[in-house]
């Protein structure tokens, strides 16, 4: 599961951004989009979002922010340590015990194997 956090992060990170006028869409706006993808598919991966996101608000703030910062947006240790004003050390442990925390709240609710 954070695995595929991860791969699909970076593969919106890499996708082209499609602007589109508020007259294009349908009544319903956003939602009445169509997906690219597979509707199961689509459905399946949002709510394995959803169980990430509600693991992650289970974290304490330091170590959500870490999360984040590190495997969602792309910081390097340094980085983050600047931002944060923590040790790199620091930094390091949290995201340990933080990626270890989400492991285990995951494997509990099923999602994690």
């Amino acid at each position: 599961m954070y695995n595929l956090f991860i791969d699909e992060r970076r593969r919106f990170a890499r996708r082209r951004l499609h602007t589109i006028e508020e007259g294009q869409l349908t009544g319903d706006g956003l939602a009445g989009l169509a997906g690219t993808e597979d509707p199961v598919r689509d459905s399946e991966r949002r709510q394995k979002m959803l169980m990430l996101d509600a693991a992650l608000s289970q974290l304490s703030d330091e170590h959500r922010l870490v999360v984040l910062l590190h495997d969602t947006e792309g910081y390097k240790l340094e980085e983050i340590q600047n931002l944060t004003g923590v040790p790199v050390g620091t930094v390091k442990s949290r995201l340990h015990r933080a990626r270890a925390r989400l492991r285990e709240i995951l494997t509990q609710s099923g999602t994690f194997f």
